[in-house]
């Protein structure tokens, strides 16, 4: 069976995250999905805030989250590189390791496949897993709103049936359609930051944990001398 890889800052990892890989698994058929946090996010690297916490601590809080569930494994490989974080170079990873050829899935949210295009080495994504991407109930993917290189890839390799991403290790697009949560993580950020409760938008032992080491709360002003 195929196995779907989830990658992201999860900064923090939150309940919107967790319903995308639970209904990836689900609308699939995966065997499984393994997270794996980006060590340092290049996609926000232009904004010297981001991420608000240490790479070690959006790995804990991922496995906290994940726990419980057989379906969900954790990787932290790109934590434990301390290197910035490209898909291309993930996958390769995966790729040399055992189960080399085994079917992966790349979940992605349909604004981040729209975007996909100014990915590092984004034609190669193809060759090293299938794309299965996440839409709005009602609200498919439409070919004619993707850049022209996108779009000619995803009418070459669309398919409609699930079942054949276990046909090959890579190559394929799906999409999904999810249940759309109203919870961010820019969301959670602010409301933490300004003394509010995340409870409901954050597994429990997540906010344990982010109260524990005083996460995205404001720096205390220094002193006056």
């Amino acid at each position: 069976m195929p196995l779907g890889i989830f990658g992201g800052t999860f900064d923090p990892v939150h309940l919107g995250h967790l319903r995308l890989a639970e209904e990836a698994a689900d609308s699939l058929g995966l065997a499984g999905v393994c997270w794996i946090p980006a060590g340092q996010p290049t996609h926000r690297a232009q904004d010297a805030k981001l991420p608000r916490v240490t790479a070690a601590d959006r790995l804990a809080m991922v496995r906290l989250a994940t726990a419980g569930n057989p379906r969900f494994t954790v990787d932290a490989g790109e934590v434990e590189a301390a290197v910035p974080s490209y898909t291309v170079p993930t996958l390769e990873r995966l790729r040399a390791g055992p189960a080399g050829t085994r079917p992966r899935v790349l979940l992605v949210g349909a604004d981040a496949f729209a975007g996909m295009p100014g990915w590092h080495r984004w034609e190669e994504l193809f060759t090293l897993a299938h794309i299965a991407v996440a839409h709005r109930p009602g609200f498919p993917i439409d070919a004619a709103s993707l850049p022209p290189a996108l779009a000619a890839h995803y009418r070459e390799r669309r398919a409609e049936s699930p079942a054949l991403l276990a046909e090959s290790p890579a190559g394929r697009i799906v999409t999904f359609a999810m249940t759309q949560l109203a919870v961010s993580a820019t969301q959670i950020r602010a409301l933490l930051a300004n003394g509010r409760s995340p409870r409901y938008l954050l597994p429990d032992s997540v906010i344990a944990y982010i109260r524990s080491r005083h996460l995205y709360t404001p720096s205390p002003e220094p002193s006056a001398p």
